[in-house]
């Protein structure tokens, strides 16, 4: 029989193609994200804004 620890390491390797690129921290992922949506929002709602401003 196989051992089950040995069989979790295989399943949790990356994939060789993938491993050769630099996978940014899912966090900073999440905060660009975030600051892309705001930064579009406001793009488009500029106008609607503006007015509320005056």
């Amino acid at each position: 029989m196989e051992n089950p620890e040995n069989n979790n390491q295989q399943e949790n390797k990356t994939p060789s193609k993938m491993a050769r690129l630099a996978w940014p921290k899912a966090k900073y992922g999440a905060i660009i994200a975030v600051i892309i949506i705001v930064v579009v929002n406001l793009l488009y709602y500029k106008d609607a804004l503006l007015n509320l401003l005056k």
